[in-house]
């Protein structure tokens, strides 16, 4: 995507009838390295179809889905292991499902909507969690404006621990 390219993308709740797509896109391997099997996966993102703390989201670009994205409530959720950060922060997960969108700046800019539009809806900091070694991701997190604050480790395993707040500038 060149830089001067604004793309819109549209989010909408993962149903039953995404679960084989998104198993698909876990077993990807530019997936697959950050993400644990695909059947545990499937099996979670079922159950968070119908929570109250995690909400499921397909995103489309030009109506074809092209990755999975999910915010949390650390609040919501017992022993959460971010349950620290500040009252009405979210937290979020994403990944490109579609291998030949990866490296184009999809990633970077499909967080930096979603995040503006989490924004808008009062929410005060939104937190990603990369795993250390993924470069790719958390360079594409400091595009969307995302700062590194802490590191962690939790039953996730190594995590960079990033925030954006409403109250920052964007990039």
């Amino acid at each position: 995507m060149p830089p001067e390219e604004v793309v819109t993308y549209d989010f909408r709740p993962v149903t039953e009838k995404d679960l084989p797509m998104i198993a698909g896109w876990l077993a990807q391997p530019h997936v697959a390295e950050w993400w644990d099997d695909p059947e545990t996966e499937i099996a979670g993102i079922s159950d968070h179809i119908d929570s109250i703390s995690v909400e499921p989201l397909i995103v489309e670009l030009d109506g074809k889905p092209i990755a999975y994205l999910h915010s949390y409530d650390p609040h919501l959720e017992d022993d959460h292991p971010y349950a620290d950060q500040p009252f009405g922060t979210l937290g979020i997960d994403v990944s490109i499902g579609v291998p030949e969108l990866v490296g184009r700046g999809h990633g970077s800019a499909i967080v930096r909507q979603f995040v503006e539009q989490l924004f808008e809806e009062g929410v005060p900091r939104v937190i990603i969690d990369p795993d250390p070694a993924n470069v790719r991701a958390i360079r594409a997190y400091e595009k969307a404006g995302f700062v590194a604050f802490d590191t962690r480790t939790s039953e996730y395993g190594p995590a960079l621990m990033m925030a954006r707040d409403a109250t920052q500038e964007p990039n």
